[in-house]
């Protein structure tokens, strides 16, 4: 399998009341097209950090970051943007709306941005209205964000961490701020995007959803403690259950 991402000793230390806090202590991670990798650890343990330095929202202190083959501590911040607009997709627990656009505005924000994109406006849309249908929310298109619920507008979110065809995705507890129903609603949706081949790492508090993944990460302090590899989940409540008691049972291994 090819390697997606790649980082080699990476750290990540901030100042604080000239007082050094390291928050990321020599990082070595492999991810590889098509897993699902889930980020968990105590509050505090660097899960979010990581999850920014990897993906070039932050740099890093030291050490290297490979994306799809590019060393992104040589680029320049206009480049490393475009690099995330272009073959990056992003999910948060805040959604990050735009209030003065649609719902399917907002979806196809990041393609009317990216400069690699030769479509035509309608093309674009008809992409995103596409995508839409996708996942369920075909009929919200027009509406504000506050006309949808949480669900809707987290599926919406998705819809444009897709819009541009990205390498990879990165989640940050993107089920955070739903409902058991919806949270299982949208990592559906997520699964099913891994199943066609779409990368993902995703940071996580909840051992449901790292349950669903191929692989998870423990860390403690700013260091990877444990890794468990799950293997794909194809699906079942059977199956599920039994993953999540077995995931359960190795993060209490953890010091969960």
């Amino acid at each position: 399998m090819n390697t997606v991402l790649q980082t080699k000793g990476l750290c990540k230390t901030y100042i604080v009341n000239k007082r050094q806090n390291n928050v990321l202590k020599n990082i070595d991670l492999t991810i590889c097209e098509g897993e699902m990798v889930a980020i968990m650890g105590p509050s505090g343990s660097g899960k979010s950090t990581l999850l920014y330095c990897v993906s070039g929202m932050d740099r890093a202190t030291a050490g290297e970051v490979v994306f799809n083959g590019r060393q992104t501590a040589k680029l320049s911040d206009k480049a490393l943007s475009q690099l995330r607009l272009d073959e990056m997709g992003f999910i948060f627990q805040q959604m990050y709306m735009m209030k003065n656009l649609s719902v399917l505005d907002n979806i196809i924000l990041p393609a009317v941005k990216s400069k690699k994109n030769r479509e035509s406006r309608k093309q674009i849309e008809e992409r995103g209205r596409q995508l839409c249908r996708k996942l369920g929310i075909e009929d919200v298109g027009s509406n504000d964000i506050n006309e949808v619920s949480g669900g809707q507008l987290q599926r919406a979110c998705i819809c444009r961490s897709l819009i541009n065809s990205p390498k990879m995705i990165f989640a940050d507890e993107p089920t955070g701020a739903l409902n058991r129903a919806s949270s299982d609603e949208v990592m559906n949706e997520l699964l099913s995007l891994n199943r066609d081949g779409t990368t993902i790492l995703c940071v996580t508090h909840d051992p449901k959803v790292a349950a669903k993944c191929s692989r998870v990460l423990y860390l403690v302090d700013g260091g990877i403690v444990g890794e468990k590899n799950m293997g794909h989940f194809a699906g079942g409540d059977k199956a599920l259950r039994d993953r999540e008691r077995e995931l359960n049972g190795w993060l209490m291994e953890q010091g969960w």
